[in-house]
């Protein structure tokens, strides 16, 4: 496992190809890290779709998707399955949250949480809408995650330009 960014410096830009469900249509498309600029991404790294806590995890994350908007922060998952594992993952959890495909695990690498055996752990970076890390969690066993009142606690102290 790598070294991740520290906190106060700007997060590496990264591409990754992903998809969000719109309605009953999911929108393929390459997602860019610099692109986002402009408002707060909540990154959120987890092991696997269709596995239990990755499931419990991104479902609370996707039914509070009003509470991260309302924060002008938009939320992406990134995970070592394809973008058509991320789509039956989507379709049958109706996540509303852009998933991306680290298949490589490049993106895992350079935030430090590839990891040996499970592939990625599971971790989340809070990144301000100028591309600077505010906040991160890195799990060392991800049997648990993250709630949404949390990253939200986290997300109400960083200030936007």
């Amino acid at each position: 496992m790598g070294s991740s960014p520290q906190l106060g410096s700007t997060v590496p830009d990264f591409t990754l190809p992903g998809g969000a469900l719109d309605g009953d249509t999911f929108e393929r498309r390459d997602y860019t890290l610099s692109a986002a600029r402009g408002r707060a991404v909540v990154l959120a790294f987890y092991p696997g779709d269709n596995t239990a806590v990755c499931t419990k995890q991104l479902c609370s994350y996707s039914s509070g998707m009003e509470t991260f908007e309302g924060l002008d922060a938009q939320v992406w998952g990134v995970s070592p399955q394809d973008v058509d594992s991320h789509e039956s993952f989507a379709r049958a959890h109706n996540l509303r949250m852009p998933l991306l495909a680290d298949t490589g695990r490049e993106v895992a690498r350079t935030f430090g949480v590839a990891a040996p055996g499970i592939g990625v752990r599971r971790a989340v970076f809070l990144i301000d809408a100028e591309g600077v890390l505010r906040w991160k969690h890195v799990a060392l066993l991800g049997a648990t995650f993250q709630s949404l009142d949390t990253l939200a606690g986290h997300l109400s102290g960083i200030q936007t330009p």
